[in-house]
Order: structure tokens, then sequence, then C-alpha cells
């Protein structure tokens, strides 16, 4: 309501025209107001809008003053982010490529607006990922995080998280610029968990469409990793607890799609049942019709970690341990 106070009071129109000052300290100025504005409701930021900010804003996102560049970037994100139709007039005034310029900028915080903006873009639709995916947006969120740290980092995850979620071919597409190892990096690197959480979500996002999906990540050994975090219940701290959430969320739909049963093995010996129903389930599935698979499956040791598993009499797990056991003759199994 303060917020609609200012603008019922006819300031944004004028708020355009300082934006336009030579003064630099009048245009930052200006600029953070303007994202202030737009930070509560699609109706105030579309009054931002129709005041004809957004032209004006784009323009100065090649300025040379990181302090101004951090605000204009903010303002458009706050923009971009209400809805879809808003996230298409920002795109509309040409942020694409300039604005991947912004994240190689030495201020950190012009780094992290400008992956933010781009978040706020990915997120609403495949088409909008897919144009960022286009401008070689990807690839520079991917740069991004390899040559940041912290919180830095976090709007650039979260990019490569949403354009992975709206379809296979953008999350393949994210697998193809070699998306995954930044993502392990940040998990295993990173000490704040809610930077390893979107990490986490964001690989299973990127693994949970298909096998071809489920594989590289399967691969680069995040498995494992995904089990600790998920595991690592030492706080009952709230951000603890939901970075385990994301992390047994990702566990889940990489596992449901994952028939690369080397990168699976190593989980039969440390999951606890609620993801062991899951990994066991997925052998079920591949050595019935993988003979070289079942010949491993007993030389690893993973035959005989099977038998030893307590499953209840009737439940899910007893049948896709039935179901690996009738791959095999009486006696092996015995």
């Amino acid at each position: 309501e303060l917020s609609q106070a200012v603008v019922d009071a006819g300031t944004v129109p004028l708020l355009v025209l300082c934006i336009q000052e030579p003064e630099i300290a009048l245009k930052r100025i200006a600029a953070s107001t303007l994202s202030d504005i737009s930070k509560h409701s699609p109706e105030l930021a579309q009054t931002v809008v129709d005041a004809g900010a957004i032209a004006h804003l784009a323009q100065m996102i090649l300025n040379p003053d990181a302090k101004l560049k951090r605000q204009v970037l903010s303002a458009l994100s706050q923009i971009a982010k209400h809805s879809v139709d808003l996230a298409e007039l920002v795109v509309e005034a040409e942020i694409f490529p300039v604005v991947l310029t912004c994240l190689k900028d030495s201020d950190e915080y012009v780094k992290k607006n400008g992956a933010t903006l781009i978040r706020e873009i990915a997120k609403h639709t495949p088409e909008l990922s897919q144009l960022i995916v286009n401008a070689g947006g990807v690839a520079a969120v991917i740069d991004c995080i390899d040559s940041s740290k912290g919180t830095v980092r976090l709007p650039g995850i979260m990019v490569l998280g949403y354009v992975a979620a709206h379809s296979e071919n953008l999350s393949m597409a994210v697998i193809v610029s070699k998306g995954i190892p930044p993502l392990c990096t940040c998990l295993l690197e990173e000490h704040e968990d809610h930077i390893k959480a979107a990490a986490a979500w964001a690989l299973g996002h990127i693994g949970r469409h298909t096998p071809a999906h489920a594989r590289p990540v399967a691969v680069a050994n995040v498995l494992p990793i995904l089990l600790d975090l998920y595991m690592d219940m030492n706080s009952s701290e709230d951000l603890q607890m939901k970075a385990s959430i994301f992390a047994k969320n990702a566990l889940k739909n990489i596992l449901q799609k994952c028939t690369h049963l080397p990168a699976l093995e190593p989980l039969l010996h440390d999951a606890p049942p609620n993801i062991m129903k899951h990994v066991v389930g997925q052998f079920s599935k591949v050595l019935p019709h993988d003979s070289k698979a079942r010949r491993l499956f007993v030389t690893t040791g993973g035959l005989k970690k099977i038998q030893e598993i307590k499953a209840e009499p009737g439940s899910i797990l007893q049948e896709y341990i039935n179901t690996i056991n009738n791959c095999y003759p009486e006696e092996i199994v015995r």
C-alpha cells in the first residue's frame, strides 16, 4: 500500500524521466525506486511498464557504472518475475544476448542480479527458456556458476533447474552444455544449506525425464552425494530439513529413470529403506533383460547384498527382490 500511495501520487513517469538524466547518482536511485515499486505485485509492475520504463532500463545494461547496472538488472527482474506477459515485455526490449555480458562482470552483485533476471524469465515457460538457450544463456550461466562462490551462484543454479524442468529437450541442452559438473561442485563445496538444496533440486530436474537424462547425472557420481545430503539429518534446523527434502526428491526422481546400474550399486550398501525401494526397483527392471548386467551383479556382490535386505513380506520391496532372485538359478541365490 505504501508503493501504491507513491504510484497514486503520480511519481512513476517522473522516475522514468530521472533514469534518462545524465547524472549517474540520480539514475541509480531512480532505477532502485522503480525496482522497489515493481516488486510487490503485477499491477504495480504494470504501472512502471506503462510509463515506458523497460526500454530505458534495457539500454543501461551496458552502462560502465556497476552500481547503476545492479539497480537496472534488479528493476528488470522485479518486473519480469510476476507473469509471462511481463517477462515477455522485458525480453522484447532485446536484453539478450546483452545481459549475458553481466554474468562476466567483475562486480559480484552485477553477476548475481544478471543471473537473477535470467532466472525470472526462465521460470515462466518452455518458450522463454528456449529463447535463453538459443541466445547462449545456458553456457554463460554455467561459466558464471563455475567462476563464482557462495550466494552469487544461487540464481544461476536455479536457472539450470528451471530450464531443465520444462522439457526433455531443454534438460538435454543443460546436459550438453556441461551443466552437471558445476552443480556437483556446488553440492560438494558450498557450506550453505540453501545453495546445496538448490543444486540438489536442479539435478533432480535434469535427471528426471528419461534414462538418457538420468545416466549423465548418475555417471557424475551425484547419487551418493545426494544420499549423504539426505541422510545428513544432524540438525533439525529448517534449512537443513529443506536441503534434505530436496535431496530426497532429487534422488527419487533420478532413480526412477536411472538404468545405469554401476551408479546404483553403491546405494545398495547405504540407502535407508524408503530410498532402497527405488534402487532395488531399478535393478528389478533392468536385470531380467540384460545378461551382462546379471553376471556383473553377482561378481560385484550386488546379489549377495540383495539377500541381506530385510523386507516386509508382501511389500513392494519384497516383490522387487523376488523379481531379481528369479533371474538366477536357485543354487546361485542360495
